[in-house]
């Protein structure tokens, strides 16, 4: 899971379907990447990146909640 890319989109009251549609791909592909299961190309990052005003290096970092240390 892509957290911080979820948590922007989330910030902005944003639906996962609204990102999708300003992105010009399809909801399922977007949340593929949201998910982490897909990379997307660069110019998908690049929009992301001034969608959300966020470094695209963070909204690719991947968090799996089992490898974190309490």
């Amino acid at each position: 899971m892509r957290n911080t890319l979820r948590e922007e989109r989330r910030k902005r009251g944003m639906t996962q379907k609204q990102v999708a549609d300003l992105l010009g791909i399809s909801e399922r592909g977007y949340k593929f990447i949201e998910y982490g299961q897909r990379t997307g190309s660069i110019e998908i990052w690049d929009k992301l990146e001034d969608l959300f005003n966020v470094h695209q290096r963070l909204l690719r970092q991947n968090f799996d909640p089992k490898d974190s240390q309490l």
